[in-house]
């Protein structure tokens, strides 16, 4: 494993509101800096009370300008949701603002409901022309050709790096076929991992941006000086997830000592969504990052947790970072 990073939603806490979303967000990346996380990354979700990243390139922004060596990114834009040039327009102006530091994840899912996704302007069956999207989009930010009727300005030349994001085997094929870095969405939908992995391994071409296959995997994370501790903050993060697929989207839970509020096979189904988690102290999430490593061979991580307080947040990506500067200096050094 090469590196590891950070993926954050940009929590809205109950009792709290977008504003201190924003500003625990920016305090999270410039810790995560600190920590020695390789990328912060930032992800599309509308209509959403408990998710504040909807304008994502803004706050990439915002974030990069808080930050100084970090990388800042993506994870991601919904393609479909917006024009490639858009797009490219945009992440070409923070590639210009931020040399070297921004990035670039594509999903084809909405980030939202159907209502809203309408409301985005976004044709059901966009999602079709995911391909010629992203094939059009990496052409805006590719070298510069004066002669182009259309160009990104800013953006032409920046070469902002492309990743694929995706949950299921389309996205790990894509990726393959264009020879750009994968991520997979492991930390909430992670039934599909193992094959999407080797689909994308086994095509792969490679391209100008990518000699060699390049994977990372999403892993749940909620690390606190005791089980006890691990398990009782990890409880907001499962209330949001339960609520969210009862048609009940909200802020983000204070944590709770009793889940009854979450039925049984909902239970289960958020337990399956978030299994490729690592919880508790640290000794058992050590145990668990090295278990998910040796058995996916990612050549990076990507950590996520919603914690409802800013402070135990930042703690378990602390303890995290430890972990894994362990075992990326192992493996660097085998």
């Amino acid at each position: 494993m090469q590196h590891f990073s950070l993926l954050d939603l940009c929590p809205v806490p109950e009792g709290g509101t977008a504003a201190d979303a924003l500003a625990n967000t920016l305090d999270l990346a410039r810790q995560a800096e600190a920590f020695g996380y390789h990328r912060f990354w930032l992800a599309e979700h509308h209509n959403m009370p408990g998710i504040a990243s909807s304008a994502t390139a803004v706050v990439i922004g915002h974030v990069a300008a808080g930050t100084r060596r970090i990388r800042v990114g993506a994870g991601g834009i919904m393609l479909p949701n917006h024009a490639p040039l858009v797009v490219a327009e945009q992440f070409g102006t923070l590639a210009t603002l931020f040399p070297g530091r921004i990035d670039l994840g594509l999903g084809r899912a909405p980030g939202t409901d159907m209502a809203t996704a309408r409301a985005l302007r976004r044709g059901l069956d966009e999602g079709e022309g995911f391909p010629r999207d992203v094939t059009e989009l990496i052409g805006y930010l590719d070298a510069d050709h004066p002669e182009a009727r259309v160009r990104a300005i800013p953006g032409a030349g920046t070469q902002v790096p492309v990743w694929i994001l995706g949950s299921s085997l389309y996205g790990a094929q894509l990726a393959a076929l264009l020879g750009l870095p994968y991520a997979f969405a492991s930390h909430f939908a992670p039934q599909a991992l193992a094959e999407a992995l080797h689909v994308y391994r086994s095509n792969f071409q490679p391209s100008q941006w990518l000699a060699r296959p390049y994977a990372m995997i999403g892993v749940g994370l909620c690390a606190a000086a005791t089980e006890e501790e691990a398990r009782f903050l990890r409880s907001s993060q499962v209330l949001a997830f339960a609520r969210l697929r009862m048609g009940r989207p909200g802020r983000l839970p204070a944590p709770v000592e009793d889940l009854s509020e979450v039925p049984a096979g909902m239970r289960a189904e958020v337990e399956a969504a978030l299994s490729c988690s690592a919880v508790g102290s640290p000794a058992t999430v050590a145990r668990r990052l090295e278990a998910l490593v040796a058995e996916y061979r990612p050549d990076e991580i990507m950590v996520t947790g919603m914690i409802h307080d800013p402070a135990a947040r930042v703690e378990s990506f602390r303890i995290g970072a430890e972990i894994l500067a362990g075992i990326v200096g192992r493996a660097q050094a085998a």
